[in-house]
């Protein structure tokens, strides 16, 4: 019985220095988490879309007359100006033509003449009563029948000159010619089809169709709606970026129906011939004046079942929880339209280790500088 006792002293002597070990332990440190302020920077809202380049001006050149091309007058692929001579068709037929046409001209104005004198005639013979008025009337009749012809074979000869100017083909625009579809000694007429294209390069247009959920996000970018306030950029198809910038100029009036969109154009310069008539380019339409707005890094972003939030460093260092809505913002980068105020520290890493209402150790995230430079939403 006494030993039971003196066992029953050794456990609780035991228990006693647990408790004074315990309390003597030192707490827990704050969890540490890294942190970026949410900072008020500039930022260009923008959009993207595929598009089309297509010449300002592009003419397909053809044949109007039918006859052998006697001369290529042109390099594939040179820079031509308007009423440089590019193709020659062989002439002399044409100028036998046009000699035939003004023979023909000169003996009805020959008959014209003598059909005038016709009539003088008669006018002092029917007073003697020498002709008949009826042979009168026909000489009247026969004078106007040769003034027609005249008028006749004036056409003709002009048609002649018209045609004789045909064989000598001319660029109708300034630009760049591309390849020639025939070579000399080959018969052309308007049925041959395109002889050569000819190009205007120096500004292009790009075309693109914005859907109706892209043009309301649009007009957001565009502010009250004035081409002139939104500019544009290209993407090549290297993902470089061109290096001019272009302007919108055009939207269309009507609606595709069978894909809910609407055309829109705009207009580049094209100093070096980077763009070509037919070329796909990603199209960044943004606006000329960025607006200021909140921005936190993405990674500080979380997501639950009532949407979308971020845990951020209150007084004391306490952990709280703030609802917010976002857009699209820069490369790692969202933007806060709502939820947030400037200043505030946001949770980027750790936030595994920080619960609502605990005490945290912040530190500054490394290269999360947000706000510290200017970027574009798309």
């Amino acid at each position: 019985m006494a030993s039971r006792r003196l066992l029953l002293g050794f456990l609780a002597l035991a228990a006693c220095d647990e408790k004074k070990e315990a309390a003597q332990q030192p707490a827990a440190p704050p969890p540490a988490v890294f942190v970026a302020r949410a900072a008020l920077q500039p930022i260009t809202q923008g959009a993207d879309f595929v598009g089309r380049v297509e010449a300002l001006e592009k003419v397909e050149v053809r044949a109007r007359v039918t006859g052998f091309l006697h001369e290529v007058t042109f390099t594939e692929g040179q820079m031509v100006k308007a009423g440089d001579m590019i193709y020659e068709i062989e002439r002399e037929p044409f100028l036998a033509e046009l000699a035939q046409a003004q023979a023909q001209l000169e003996r009805a104005e020959a008959d014209a003449r003598n059909a005038t004198l016709q009539v003088a005639r008669g006018r002092e013979l029917i007073r003697s009563n020498t002709i008949s008025q009826a042979t009168q009337d026909q000489r009247v009749a026969d004078a106007d029948s040769a003034t027609a012809t005249v008028a006749a074979r004036k056409a003709e000869v002009d048609k002649a000159k018209i045609q004789l100017g045909y064989t000598r083909i001319l660029a109708p625009i300034s630009g760049r010619i591309g390849r020639t579809a025939v070579t000399p000694g080959n018969v052309v007429s308007p049925s041959s089809g395109v002889l050569t294209t000819i190009v205007r390069q120096d500004t292009m247009r790009v075309v693109f169709p914005v859907s109706q959920r892209q043009i309301l996000a649009w007009r957001k970018v565009a502010g009250d709606g004035e081409l002139d306030t939104v500019k544009a950029k290209l993407k090549l198809a290297d993902g470089s970026l061109y290096d001019q910038v272009g302007k919108l100029n055009f939207v269309d009036v009507r609606t595709d129906r069978a894909t809910d969109s609407v055309l829109v154009q705009a207009i580049f310069p094209n100093p070096k011939n980077v763009l070509s008539d037919g070329q796909f380019v990603s199209v960044v339409v943004e606006a000329e004046a960025p607006r200021q707005a909140i921005v936190i890094p993405q990674s500080a972003v979380q997501i639950d079942q009532a949407g979308t939030f971020v845990l951020v460093v209150g007084p004391g260092n306490k952990v709280e929880v703030k609802r917010v809505k976002l857009g699209r913002g820069p490369a790692g980068q969202s933007i806060v339209e709502d939820g947030l105020p400037e200043g505030a520290m946001v949770i980027t890493e750790g936030a595994q280790r920080a619960r609502p209402g605990s005490v945290v150790a912040p530190r500054p995230a490394e290269g999360l500088p947000a706000g510290a430079v200017p970027g574009r939403a798309g």
